[in-house]
């Protein structure tokens, strides 16, 4: 999320700032809360990056306790001293708030405290020319900007869509050079997909990274950063984690959560794992958004962490195993490999809980499994006779899959439904195959596993 803190027209506002290309000198203060994590580390390093900020302004507070008037006296000193308005730089603002999400006591301990540190931002707006504040998460302002009426979010305004990446048109001008010899297809695969409403746009982190490792494809911006928001969300309920890579949702969902009832989808979306396909209005006006999986780099990161999650382990060997198997339509190794998926997992996992009973866990690690190989799939595949479970793509065919969970299996027919439904007509250009599996509970593993190659 990206806020900035003007008192006119934002555009007014940025065109005094830089007045036609021609910079002009201001104070500047910079704060970042990239380091932090628990509270005590919070209070200290806050204390040692307003320090900083003295010394280099070249300003002596007397404020020493109290962090918030001491945040304060250095914006009127810095004014009073340069006289010229300040200049307000604050990255990682939320961090340590969703560091602490498995704490709730601590983490509106740490969302209290900011939300007096920002207010300062409000009561000594006569001294600042411009305030800039980034981070993951879109908190309510009631929740944390309260009272800050000046705050604007440009997350989602289609004027600033490109800010947060490179565009195509940049990175085949900027980067030209740099690029000679590199699949540039491949790279727009890995890394670009980002949309802000404006042009899709790619990680720059990936791209200088890739260059800077000679056009080695990793998961560079994932590697970056923790996922353990997403970890501590997924433990609190189950998911169907397919429906989490093609959701439609309204505004509210892509716009803001507060601590006591953060959604996991808002925060896949506003953490970058999540961006906007496209944007449609209903009938009532209201703006309805479509969101995806932005590229092959958060697709394999993603579905493996969810793997780590469901299964308490990630087999490189699994994944190999699934990905010949299907390449080289050998179905019957398939089922191997995925019964002996399901044999690997911890019995400790089903134990006080009924997730033996979800369809939609079963689902979901055959699911994480073929997405984090890196396939493309598509989840609820939709077709005019219904939905698809899970369709698996190649050039030149398609496995099309229906699960089912069952105690008694002798009657049921996974199979049966995808010929019942057609939903092998939206492929007639591809070679076709059904697949069906049945998942017991008893037996904590497939029961049944129905597949054929569908005739011409």
């Amino acid at each position: 999320m990206v806020f900035r803190f003007f008192k006119r027209n934002p555009l007014d506002s940025i065109r005094e700032l830089y007045d036609k290309y021609e910079f002009r000198e201001y104070p500047v203060i910079t704060l970042s809360f990239d380091t932090i994590n628990n509270t005590k580390e919070f209070i200290g390093d806050l204390r040692k990056k307003l320090k900083q900020n003295q010394k280099k302004l070249k300003i002596d507070c007397e404020e020493e306790e109290d962090l918030a008037n001491c945040f304060e006296e250095l914006i009127i000193k810095s004014y009073e001293k340069y006289q010229k308005k300040v200049v307000i730089l604050i990255d990682e603002y939320d961090k340590p708030i969703l560091d602490n999400l498995d704490n709730l006591q601590r983490a509106e301990e740490n969302r209290d405290f900011l939300r007096g540190l920002y207010i300062q931002l409000k009561a000594n707006d006569r001294y600042i020319k411009f305030a800039f504040l980034t981070g993951i998460s879109k908190f309510s302002k009631a929740s944390i900007f309260s009272g800050l009426n000046q705050i604007e979010d440009i997350s989602l305004t289609p004027e600033f869509g490109n800010i947060c990446g490179y565009t195509q048109e940049e990175l085949e001008s900027y980067f030209s050079e740099m690029l000679k010899g590199a699949n540039l297809q491949k790279i727009k695969e890995w890394y670009n997909g980002y949309n802000f409403l404006g042009d899709k746009v790619y990680n720059p982190f990936d791209i200088l990274k890739f260059v800077k490792n000679n056009f080695l494809f990793r998961n560079y911006w994932w590697e970056s950063g923790s996922p353990f928001a997403l970890i501590t969300l997924l433990k609190k309920k189950n998911y169907y984690l397919p429906t989490l890579e093609n959701l439609k949702t309204d505004e509210t969902l892509v716009n803001t959560f507060d601590i006591e009832d953060i959604q996991l989808e808002s925060l896949l979306f506003q953490a970058g794992y999540l961006t906007i396909d496209k944007v449609e209005a209903d009938e009532f006006e209201d703006r309805v958004f479509y969101l995806r999986v932005p590229n092959r780099e958060v697709q394999i990161s993603l579905n493996r962490l969810f793997i780590k999650y469901l299964t308490n382990e990630l087999s490189i060997d699994t994944i190999k195993g699934i990905q010949k198997s299907l390449l080289y339509e050998k179905l019957d190794e398939f089922k191997e490999t995925l019964i002996s998926l399901f044999a690997l997992i911890p019995y400790n996992n089903y134990t006080n809980n009924d997730i033996a009973k979800y369809e939609g866990y079963w689902a979901s690690l055959v699911y994480c499994y073929l997405a984090g190989s890196g396939l493309k799939i598509i989840a609820e595949d939709v077709t005019n006779k219904g939905r698809i479970d899970l369709s698996i793509i190649f050039e030149d065919k398609v496995y099309i899959i229906e699960f089912k969970v069952a105690q008694k299996t002798d009657s049921l027919s996974a199979l049966a439904q995808i010929k019942e439904k057609r939903y092998y007509e939206k492929y007639k250009d591809k070679k076709v195959y059904l697949v069906g599996i049945i998942f017991s509970e008893e037996e904590k593993n497939i029961v049944k596993f129905e597949w054929e190659e569908l005739d011409d």
